[in-house]
């Protein structure tokens, strides 16, 4: 069959629905206007959100990505619109969505002249991308998309980054488009090494105190089943990662809890007393491990994750493996001996005991007439039978969200955790929503935060993407206030913030919305929100001052966690 004469503009168009492509998130521009022009013919086949800022659309790629599970798809032009995305690429990257990011470029003749809205996007994102590449003729670009999917969604996914020059844009070409499924030197699921499993599963059998650290792995290998299985008859107690947490149903009597610098008392206290510590799919970040000279040396270390770099990298494992979560899990399930572990877990159950009487049933009914964002937090979660994908944004609310959010489904928690970057939660919401639209999709985002990319409440306007937003307001930058509170000696620089009227503004918008300033209007306020069948803004007044806890000092080992203000006097 004769092969379609077409620009390069139109293959990026058919090369993307050829990888079933329904939604994009851009901006367009002037050296991106050759690949929106052949966009117009295809508006009936995809879905364009025109977004207010180029970080709002790769926030929101990222969040589509993250709920529905596909690769989510950014235009930008050249320029500022490729450097607005470097924010969103590194917090792909260390969050592992798969993201591809397609900019425009000056003409190829124009390249390292500093032309108008030329800059070397490729070496700025270089750092930042799990592959990127500068496309200069228009038969090379089918090519490069489908290089371009697969690298982004295989192994440890990531986000990549295709520059295309304007003359390849305009450039003819006979276009025939194949998927990509190798690439030379690229291994994205390795080998399992079954002997290292067996070994493994021979320290685990050996075990009086197995503890398992669950993270994002599991949810990116889609191994929630297979987790299951092997706690179900291995009888070993679970707690998960900031990223992990959806991955391990809240209410299972296994679950001990979210591990973290602001996680659960037990699951941080526990990690030194384990013998065997099982670590799949997380990375042994520093807000996990806390001084980690002084991390679970006591315990044998089996570490499993798809990417090898990983391995031996921050803790030493006495049995590093190499391999999918899915599979790893499979194999160790038919080899792991049927247990219980009910007095190891009791001890996790007796410290869970301790935290709420020191400090969970004070936040999630305090006697305060002041609201506080940990008792809101709770409502939703009730309120929703923590089915609801809840998209949080940076700070003390997220932390808060983390800890009293019984999550219960995979794909739920959408958040940015390595980055922490500040202004992600709207956009991402929006993405989510696109991505998961039979979801609730709720967005719970503190007043500093959502001053970062509130122009995204535009891209709502436009798109009508139903997303539920709850604002934490404390006037405060609340999680630098309270480092400054503890340790810097109550001296408050530049952290308390003068906020707008937020109603007023979502109502320039479109958007309906009311503000709760006294716990009998929280229900009430609640059930409005969940009921609308368009997007909704509540603004909760919550307490000014209101600390997380417990909490892990920097430089601290996780078993020193301050359980609460008053065990952290001394401070």
């Amino acid at each position: 069959m004769k092969n379609l004469s077409i620009s390069g503009a139109e293959a990026v168009i058919r090369s993307l629905l050829a990888e079933d492509v329904k939604t994009i998130f851009g901006y367009p521009g002037g050296a991106i206007m050759p690949i929106y022009d052949a966009l117009y013919d295809f508006k009936d086949d995809v879905n364009h959100i025109l977004v207010r800022h180029e970080q709002g659309a790769i926030h929101a790629a990222q969040g589509f990505a993250r709920a529905s599970g596909k690769t989510g798809v950014v235009f930008a032009t050249s320029g500022p619109g490729a450097t607005n995305l470097i924010t969103g690429l590194a917090d792909a990257l260390i969050d592992s969505t798969p993201v591809v990011c397609i900019t425009g470029q000056v003409a190829s003749h124009l390249l390292g002249t500093d032309a108008f809205q030329e800059t070397d996007v490729i070496g700025i994102s270089m750092p930042v991308t799990k592959w990127n590449i500068q496309v200069t003729k228009a038969e090379e670009i089918p090519a490069a998309i489908a290089r371009a999917f697969y690298l982004a969604s295989t192994g440890r996914p990531g986000p990549v980054l295709i520059d295309i020059t304007k003359d390849a844009q305009f450039g003819k070409m006979d276009f025939l488009y194949e998927k990509c499924t190798t690439v030379r030197s690229y291994v994205p699921k390795p080998k399992v090494d079954q002997s290292q499993l067996e070994k493994a599963v021979e320290l685990i059998n050996q075990a009086q105190k197995p503890y398992l650290l669950i993270g994002q792995g599991i949810l990116l290998s889609e191994a929630e089943n297979e987790l299951l299985q092997f706690v179900e008859k291995s009888g070993i107690p679970v707690a998960s990662t900031l990223l992990g947490l959806g991955a391990f149903p809240a209410n299972h009597p296994n679950y001990v809890g979210y591990l973290g610098m602001h996680g659960n008392y037990a699951p941080n206290v526990l990690t030194n007393e384990c013998d065997v510590l099982i670590a799949i799919g997380m990375r042994f970040d520093d807000r996990v491990t806390g001084d980690v000279s002084r991390y679970a040396k006591q315990a044998k270390v089996i570490h499993v994750d798809i990417d090898k770099a990983e391995l031996n990298k921050i803790v030493k494992a006495d049995v590093a493996v190499n391999a999918d979560a899915k599979q790893a899990l499979t194999y160790m399930t038919k080899l792991v001996q049927e247990k219980t572990h009910d007095a190891w877990i009791q001890k996790f159950r007796t410290l869970e005991q301790e935290e709420i009487n020191e400090v969970i049933l004070d936040a999630i009914n305090p006697q305060s007439t002041e609201l506080k964002m940990s008792e809101v937090v709770n409502l939703i979660s009730e309120t929703t039978n923590g089915n609801a994908i809840i998209v949080t944004d940076v700070g003390q609310h997220q932390m808060i969200t983390s800890r009293y959010y019984k999550y219960q489904s995979p794909k739920s928690n959408i958040t940015s955790g390595g980055l922490g970057t500040m202004g992600f939660a709207l956009p991402a919401a929006i993405g989510a929503k696109l991505g998961a639209p039979e979801k609730e999709v709720i967005a719970i985002i503190g007043d500093g935060g959502f001053q970062m990319t509130i122009q995204e409440l535009g891209t709502i306007l436009q798109c009508g993407a139903a997303v539920k937003i709850v604002i934490l307001n404390n006037n405060f930058l609340g999680m630098v206030r309270q480092w400054q509170e503890l340790f810097f000696d109550k001296r408050y620089s530049f952290t308390d913030i003068k906020n707008p009227n937020f109603l007023k503004i979502a109502e320039g918008y479109g958007i309906e919305g009311q503000k709760v300033t006294a716990r009998e209007e929280l229900q009430s306020g609640l059930n409005k929100l969940l009921s609308s069948r368009e997007s909704y803004l509540m603004e909760v007044i919550v307490e000014q001052e209101e600390n997380v806890f417990p909490m892990v000092q920097t430089g601290a080992s996780v078993s020193e966690i301050i359980l609460s203000e008053r065990h952290g006097a001394n401070l």
